[in-house]
């Protein structure tokens, strides 16, 4: 099961900068649902190119202790706007559209499947295994059924073709903004 990778940075950079609480994923909207919106080629550029410069926040604020907050509001929002977008937030519900997207692709056949529906087969499995330990088995089983809950199905269908076009380039930037590379 592939897991949401994408935003290393800018999610650290939302859990640590504030000077208060900081919602974990802002990209989501009052019902706790992620915006979904129809992605365009700029936007997804965009996203690619400014990775390096989220990166580089989130490695600033590696060293802060818990507590201390950091206000990198500014600079975020700086950092989106040096790369075509309004603001942060216009960036980050981009990233968070693209994820989405990342979540279906299989990373070697590049095929997309909803990740609703690759959950839910996943759980059927789980529930079918019968050499799997009983403890393991339960937990693994809440595990899925709380993932059912939170990954919303993809409603704009064609941004997987979008996303798709761009696998690599997103992927590069991915790994080249992980912290600690």
């Amino acid at each position: 099961m592939r897991h949401c990778k994408w935003i290393l940075a800018a999610t650290m950079v939302c859990l640590l900068a504030g000077a208060g609480p900081v919602p974990v994923a802002m990209a989501q909207d009052a019902d706790g649902d992620i915006k979904q919106i129809v992605l365009s080629e700029a936007q997804v550029k965009g996203l690619i190119s400014a990775q390096p410069d989220l990166a580089a926040v989130a490695k600033k604020l590696e060293g802060v202790p818990e507590g201390n907050e950091v206000s990198v509001e500014k600079e975020l929002d700086e950092i989106a706007v040096k790369h075509g977008f309004k603001d942060f937030t216009e960036l980050d519900d981009v990233s968070a559209n693209v994820q989405l997207v990342l979540d279906g692709l299989d990373p070697e056949s590049g095929e997309y499947t909803d990740p609703v529906v690759g959950l839910q087969e996943e759980l059927a499995e789980v529930k079918a295994d019968a050499s799997m330990a009983a403890d393991e088995k339960k937990a693994l089983i809440d595990e899925l059924e709380e993932a059912l809950t939170t990954i919303p199905p993809l409603k704009h269908k064609e941004n997987i073709e979008l996303v798709k076009a761009h696998q690599k380039a997103i992927q590069d930037a991915l790994d080249a903004g992980e912290v600690g590379k």
